[in-house]
């Protein structure tokens, strides 16, 4: 009797995985219209308006529940089966940046706006344009399959990925303290992110740590101004910045077990002085720290301060140390225990051959706060054209930025399998 159940629960996975296959096909051209629609009318964290209305406006013809302002521009909508079983989470990003498009396409950005004080073009230059498109499709795929649904499933549009303005909040840390998580309780999530530099057809996934915590640091270093030709009347901030600089590069390479993950501590900029002969009072010192596991993550952040303030001090300079200095974000950490139990529905969606096991990226992402409330998996899919190198695809955060609309399909594909499969396998 067991193997007849697991020959008939076998047969109804492939008929769902077909379903799926005919309806994304059906509706293709219809998602890569919406990202077409998108990616020409592109706006910044946290004014996502058009955006939000045109994906709310969809959702409402599907008849789903739908709720908008949620952190300030979000959308969620809500498909309940009627039946009982786990409510999954799926999550899209919709928000641009404040980058001048390059790349020749027919439907590329001519959207401009003001950010910092400066006119700037805006561009979907991360993919977020076809991360909301294909959600937008996964939940039309969904309801035509309710009947084949357990539980509920809970699509979330986020805001402000890219980091909210200056001196406000957003992401999808609000979204967390705004309960988006809750009513109904969320049992697990789902997030993808399109590659601009991995094939079409391909997934990349990794279980634990795939993407790094970032922890931005602002250190500000207070000396004694003198002449530059008398700096024995000084207390020199900017040789004392070049100490801290350096002996922050000892915490990596002197204090942390790198054989078990990477780490980084870098400065980007440095401030200070306005002469070749003044020695000024102050430096300031602005950088990031990534980390890969939560432990060397404390390490580093006790380090940097301790560091910091040491060699300050043995330089008879003051020291302030800002950590983190802004937005921060947790470890995109893929749980181990769900990576196993959902690696067969990636296999089946798009072929073992095009299944890829990767190391983890030194990148952050702010799905990681979904994922330290609910147990969660975030995977990379393929957005490059096979007859583009790999070293000749432009970058993400770039002007050129492309991605082939053909590598859509696949992931409305895997998000709504994702769905199908836990939910089958939790409703036993």
């Amino acid at each position: 009797m067991c193997t007849m159940f697991s020959a008939n629960l076998y047969a109804k996975k492939q008929e769902s995985t077909q379903r799926v296959e005919t309806l994304s096909h059906s509706i293709e051209q219809d998602v890569i219209n919406w990202r077409h629609h998108f990616h020409q009318n592109p706006e910044l964290s946290n004014r996502e308006f058009k955006t939000a209305k045109y994906i709310s406006d969809h959702l409402n013809k599907l008849g789903l529940e739908v709720q908008t302002g949620i952190a300030h521009t979000g959308v969620v909508a809500i498909l309940d089966s009627g039946k009982p079983g786990p409510v999954v989470a799926l999550r899209a990003d919709i928000d641009a940046l404040p980058i001048t498009e390059r790349a020749e396409v027919p439907f590329a950005s001519t959207v401009t706006t003001q950010y910092n004080g400066k006119e700037v073009g805006v561009m979907h230059a991360c993919g977020h344009d076809t991360h909301a498109a294909m959600l937008m499709g996964v939940a039309e795929i969904l309801v035509k399959m309710k009947g084949e649904l357990k539980g509920k499933v809970k699509f979330i549009f986020q805001p402000a990925e890219e980091g909210a303005p200056a001196g406000e909040s957003g992401g999808a840390e609000l979204m967390v303290k705004e309960g988006v998580l809750k009513s109904p309780d969320v049992d697990v999530i789902f997030g993808i992110h399109i590659n601009s530099q991995t094939d079409v057809g391909t997934i990349k996934y990794r279980s634990g740590g795939i993407m790094a915590a970032v922890d931005p640091f602002k250190i500000t270093i207070k000396g004694k101004q003198s002449h530059g030709a008398y700096p024995w009347l000084s207390v020199d901030p900017i040789v004392t910045s070049a100490q801290i600089i350096m002996g922050l590069q000892t915490i990596v390479s002197r204090e942390l077990k790198l054989i078990d993950n990477a780490a980084v501590i870098s400065v980007g900029s440095i401030h200070g002085g306005n002469r070749s002969n003044i020695i000024p009072e102050e430096v300031e010192l602005v950088g990031t720290i990534r980390t890969l596991n939560s432990d060397m993550r404390t390490h580093i952040l006790e380090a940097v301060r301790r560091k910091a303030t040491s060699i300050a001090q043995s330089m008879n300079a003051e020291v302030d140390v800002k950590l983190p200095d802004g937005f921060n974000y947790p470890v995109t950490y893929n749980d181990p225990k769900l990576m196993d139990e959902m690696l067969p529905t990636l296999v089946k969606t798009a072929g073992s051959d095009n299944i890829k096991l990767v190391n983890a990226v030194m990148g952050a992402e702010d799905f990681s706060f979904f994922q330290k409330e609910v147990p969660g998996l975030y995977l990379f899919v393929g957005g490059k054209t096979k007859e583009t190198p790999e070293s000749e695809a432009p970058g993400h955060h770039t002007p050129d930025f492309v991605i082939d609309d053909a590598g859509l399909k696949l992931g409305v594909q895997v998000m709504s399998n994702l769905t199908l499969d836990y939910m089958n396998k939790t409703s036993k």
